[in-house]
């Protein structure tokens, strides 16, 4: 019917192949991120929630330090077997993980020897201050273990076995999951039950990464025999991975100043604000999937020279992201009321919230196409351009523009700022884009010119 080539639909099978595990990774991420915090919940202690949300930063600078390893791993890698370079991807998996595992310990003694300071930095009240203290203290130790599982699943998909790298994404999550209610719940242990279960799940789900290497189903080693600094490695993986870790910790930071300047409005008016970005946040999942799943395989393409192959990725990908962006855009048209219900039934808080989100629906199709530019320029190895682009979206556009539009236009403006943001960062992007693609290095399109 659309008499698409039989290449091309074998290339497309395979894309699918891969967003699809790194979508479900990123929900898994989210179902995570909120299990404790419901159990927690669920012992009617409004204390030990509060110093959950306490601990909620400190443990995403764990996460940000981890994706350096694995966004490195993931487009230095792929480019290197793509180039057929399978010495240095060994290199590179070992350097990734084994600076993981260090970076980790470093992190956990650093943590450790500054707890209080840093509770105390973050607002830890004297009723808050001994729980949240009970509860980093021992999710703090597995941090090696965080990175080690981190830089693994990079490397798993590189290697283009991104099933692989979601299954051991699950292990640790649903054991987390299951033992949660038992930890805090049937034993009592309360918000120590809580790090208990969530440091066991991270152990886990390394063991199950190191089984996996050990067992000889990947093509790559991690053996420390392999670890390498010199020769460009180490500038390969952090060119890419530390403007990642950057991103990640201004996404963080611009919530923060857009609900303190939505808390001018009331109450209402900033808990609609937040259960709106919760929604969006579940919307951008599956642009994150789609742009992490498909970053592998146009790395392999570059590191190849395989132009058209790339081009055809590239254009299945924009097409599959927008697609599903337009379904789930109009998913929560269709059902906004019964979506916001779910959250919120004090009538001005639902009415704001209703609003907010038919206005945040209009960037979540320029986010999904952001990401997958970022992405791509990621697996070219333009670690800089994509560091610019994404310091630009969040502190040259986002954050002036929440200051401006909220002189203007009040609460809306203040939801429109990420809209318009969204939408002056996708051309800046697509015209930096353009411009790298059409270097003599990068001349993608030569095979249909």
């Amino acid at each position: 019917m659309f008499n698409i080539p039989e290449e091309n639909r074998i290339i497309h099978k395979q894309v699918i192949a891969n967003i699809i595990p790194a979508i479900i990774v990123e929900i898994m991420m989210l179902i995570y991120n909120l299990a404790d915090t419901f159990f927690i919940a669920q012992t009617n202690d409004p204390l030990q929630l509060a110093a959950v949300s306490l601990a909620a930063p400190v443990f995403l600078v764990l996460i940000a330090m981890g994706i350096i390893f694995m966004a490195g791993a993931m487009s230095f890698i792929s480019r290197s077997l793509g180039a057929g370079q399978s010495e240095r991807a060994n290199n590179i998996a070992s350097f990734c993980v084994w600076s993981g595992v260090s970076v980790g310990a470093v992190m956990a003694v650093i943590f450790m020897f500054f707890i209080e300071r840093i509770l105390r930095a973050i607002g830890a009240s004297p009723e808050t201050f001994r729980l949240a203290y009970d509860y980093l203290s021992i999710v703090i130790a597995s941090s090696p273990f965080v990175l080690f599982s981190m830089a693994c699943g990079g490397i798993m998909r590189a290697e283009n076995h991104a099933s692989g790298a979601m299954l051991g994404q699950i292990i640790g999550n649903m054991l987390n999951v299951i033992l949660d209610p038992v930890m805090i719940l049937y034993f009592g242990w309360g918000i120590k039950g809580a790090a208990i279960a969530t440091s066991v799940s991270i152990i886990i789900g390394a063991l199950y990464y190191m089984g996996y290497f050990l067992s000889g189903h990947s093509t790559l080693s991690i053996h420390v025999k392999h670890f390498r600094i010199r020769n460009g490695i180490a500038w390969g993986v952090l060119s890419i991975g530390i403007p990642s870790c950057l991103d990640l910790w201004l996404m963080s930071i611009s919530p923060i100043i857009m609900n303190s300047l939505m808390s001018f409005y009331g109450d209402m008016a900033l808990a609609a604000a937040g259960v709106v970005m919760r929604i969006d946040q579940i919307t951008g999942l599956f642009a994150m999937g789609t742009g992490q799943g498909v970053q592998p395989l146009l790395g392999f393409c570059v590191g190849a020279e395989n132009w058209k192959r790339y081009r055809i990725i590239l254009n299945f990908a924009l097409k599959f992201t927008i697609t599903l962006s337009l379904m789930m855009i109009a998913l929560c048209y269709i059902f906004t009321h019964n979506v916001v219900s779910v959250f919120l039934t004090e009538p001005e808080a639902f009415t704001y919230a209703v609003k907010f989100l038919h206005i945040k629906l209009s960037s979540s199709i320029l986010f999904a196409i952001f990401f997958i530019y970022i992405n791509a320029l990621q697996a070219m190895g333009a670690g800089r351009a994509s560091f610019i682009l994404s310091v630009c979206r969040q502190c040259a556009l986002y954050m002036p523009l929440l200051f401006i539009l909220n002189h203007f236009a009040g609460e809306f403006g203040i939801i429109w700022a990420l809209p318009v943001a969204e939408l002056l960062s996708l051309l800046q992007t697509v015209i930096v884009y353009g411009k790298i693609i059409y270097n003599p290095r990068y001349l993608i399109y030569k095979e249909t010119l």
